[in-house]
């Protein structure tokens, strides 16, 4: 008797596409990320990965948006039943985790750096205003709060991409630290050898 291998339905098989594409491009960019890097790492072949994306830059694009949509999903639960300035802190608080996330961190700056392309620009901008849309509904705060609110989150990005938080110099002092990992238990693992 043969066996029969089930099919990965494609909505799974485009997810697990996306997953492989963010840490390719999030490395390397759009004009220096090869499709066929991301169908080795996915596991397809290039043809098929074209199946579900018809182009590199629109495989790019639903990153981009996949992006920006983490951001909102990430403020919308950090604000969830909190008021104005409350909520805000909690949506800074809650960034500044999924900033931990360099993947996603860096292919949020790869999307900013290709918009000298059209559609991506259309595209980041789109995304970048919605973000805004939706934090001065869910804070109701005045523009120039939310302004400082953005641009303390740009700043945080570039700290983040630089990994300053690594950097214990005066001039790094304002970068937030990662909270320590939790101990774990078990039997004692030494670490490399330094």
């Amino acid at each position: 008797m043969t066996e029969t291998k089930q099919r990965m339905p494609a909505g799974e098989r485009r997810e697990m596409v996306l997953e492989a594409a963010l840490a390719e491009f999030a490395a390397s960019g759009l004009a220096g990320t090869s499709t066929e890097d991301v169908a080795r790492r996915a596991g397809i072949s290039q043809p098929y990965l074209f199946r579900l994306f018809p182009t590199k830059k629109a495989l790019f694009l639903a990153l981009v948006d996949r992006c920006f949509r983490r951001v909102g999903d990430t403020f919308t639960a950090a604000a969830e039943g909190l008021p104005g300035e409350e909520a805000l802190a909690a949506m800074g608080d809650a960034y500044e985790r999924l900033l931990d996330d360099r993947t996603l961190l860096l292919l949020q700056m790869q999307a900013y750096a290709a918009c000298e392309d059209p559609e991506i620009r259309a595209a980041t901008r789109a995304g970048f205003k919605k973000l805004w849309a939706l934090t001065e509904r869910l804070t109701g705060l005045p523009f120039g709060q939310i302004v400082d609110f953005f641009a303390v989150g740009m700043l945080m990005n570039v700290a983040a991409a630089m990994d300053l938080p690594a950097v214990d110099e005066r001039w790094t002092s304002w970068c937030p630290k990662p909270a320590p990992k939790p101990a774990t238990r078990g039997p004692a693992t030494r670490g490399p050898a330094t």
